[in-house]
């Protein structure tokens, strides 16, 4: 009779036999760090040549009589140059892609929020005085297209209102300049208000947008940390600062549309998360900046679309009736005033339409337009869009809703036939919400995508003179 032998107590239990694996089946592929950074490098160059494709096209099968451009699809003529604020810019962008990660990390927030608007600023103003002082700034504001050619033609704000829509047509007499006739009058008004208090003419003008436009950045991070989290912020703030957008944004009345915007928005969201003490009292506030909007720009009811988001992720439509009480004193005091907003965009598609956009080719532009962006956001942006389609996960879906109201909104921008050519300028209250995808980006590599988001700004502002 023989006995089994026993196995001792520190002895591992017997494992279960493993079965070989089957000769056609493939093991599961992880995405691994490098073939992510291959796919975002796909995604820019793809970004690239699109823009390479408009650019060609523009030039090879169109002449200037029909996209009413020089250089296509930007709204700029070819001349290579530098200026005073060359210098300044290129010390900028070497410091922040330094140093604005690691800063953008440690600061305090209230810190950062203060750098943040500070180093957008000076982004803004240094690519602007590439230009040089008259042409990049004071005079950029007083061409025949602006607003200040038509600020000493109000006398009577009153009688200005009840007769706007009478000057809109290219025909009509005393025909407002082509950015007058194509907003509505709150735009004019608000530089009329500067040179009644003593700040016109358009360095003052310049100024004013320049240090308001710069202020989105602060509204952009103050949405993201309420709605995603601090960390997104943090990591968005960089690229907030170098953007490649401020070549536009500095110096531009639509720099000062994309700061109400982005306020309005900013409100909402604090409101809509219940980040404040007083969230009527942001959503009042909210409302008034969003009722404002749509007296400076017609367009920029779009922006309806980015707020949807910004509901959408915190789940409520509690601000909503405090967003239209605050909204509607202006839609009262401006009717009662003698404008009335849908006749003035009625008219403004009659007028928009005796210009050069009854001639440029919808066909071009409806993609074109899509092509400049890649300018306007940069290339870490496309990159960080492309994550964000991938899928980043339920951490980041709050900024991927966001990113989407975005690009819903341009697109339906785009498709309207409202928007053929300067869409470098006009969707900037757009693309600013477009700029946090480069959150989305691995640390290690998020210096160099910051470095090419500086890189397509300079070359931009020192190869092409812009204008609008």
């Amino acid at each position: 009779m023989s006995i089994p032998p026993v196995r001792p107590e520190h002895a591992s239990p017997p494992r279960a036999p493993v079965s070989a694996p089957h000769p056609c089946r493939l093991p599961p592929r992880r995405r691994g760090p490098r073939r992510e950074l291959r796919r975002d490098l796909y995604a820019a160059g793809a970004a690239a040549a699109l823009f390479a494709l408009a650019a060609l096209i523009g030039h090879l099968l169109y002449d200037f009589e029909v996209l009413r451009l020089r250089w296509p699809p930007l709204y700029a003529r070819w001349l290579p140059h530098a200026g005073p604020g060359t210098p300044a810019a290129l010390v900028l962008a070497s410091l922040t892609v330094a140093h604005g990660p690691e800063l953008a990390r440690r600061l305090p927030w209230r810190r950062l929020l203060l750098a943040a608007w500070g180093g957008a600023m000076a982004w803004s103003w240094s690519l602007a005085l590439v230009d040089g002082w008259d042409r990049g700034a004071a005079r950029r504001l007083t061409t025949k297209y602006e607003y200040l050619r038509s600020v000493d033609d109000v006398h009577d704000v009153g009688a200005t209102l009840r007769t706007f829509t009478d000057h809109i047509l290219m025909d009509s007499p005393g025909n407002w300049p082509a950015h007058v006739a194509g907003h509505p009058p709150g735009a004019l008004l608000t530089f009329v208000g500067l040179d009644r208090i003593g700040l016109g003419g358009g360095a003052w003008a310049a100024a004013w947008c320049v240090t308001t436009g710069a202020s989105a950045a602060v509204a952009v991070l103050m949405a993201l940390r309420v709605l995603c989290d601090e960390g997104t912020a943090r990591r968005a703030a960089p690229f907030l600062v170098l953007a490649p957008s401020a070549v536009w944004m500095g110096v531009s009345a639509d720099g000062y549309f994309t700061a109400v915007a982005a306020w309005a928005v900013a409100l909402l969201a604090l409101s809509a998360t219940g980040a404040v003490r007083a969230p009527r009292a942001a959503a009042l506030g909210s409302g008034v900046l969003f009722g404002w909007l749509v007296y400076l720009s017609y367009g920029l009811t779009l922006m309806a679309v980015v707020a949807l988001a910004v509901l959408a992720v915190a789940r409520t439509a509690r601000p909503v009736p405090y967003v239209l009480l605050g909204a509607a004193p202006w839609a009262i005091a401006f009717t009662a005033a003698g404008f009335w907003w849908y006749e003035g965009y009625t008219t403004l598609v009659e007028r928009y339409y005796q210009g050069a956009a009854g001639v440029r080719p919808y066909a071009y532009y409806v993609w074109a337009n899509l092509a400049a962006q890649v300018l306007t956001v940069g290339l870490a942006t496309v990159a960080g869009l492309r994550r964000a389609a991938a899928g980043p996960g339920r951490r980041h879906r709050a900024l991927v809703v966001l990113l989407a109201g975005a690009v819903c909104a341009a697109l339906v921008a785009d498709l309207s036939g409202m928007s053929k050519a300067e869409t470098e300028r006009i969707w900037l209250p757009f693309t600013l919400w477009l700029l946090p995808a480069a959150a989305l980006l691995p640390g290690p590599g998020r210096r160099w995508w910051l470095a090419a988001q500086a890189a397509v700004a300079l070359a931009v502002n020192h190869l092409l003179i812009t204008g609008w």
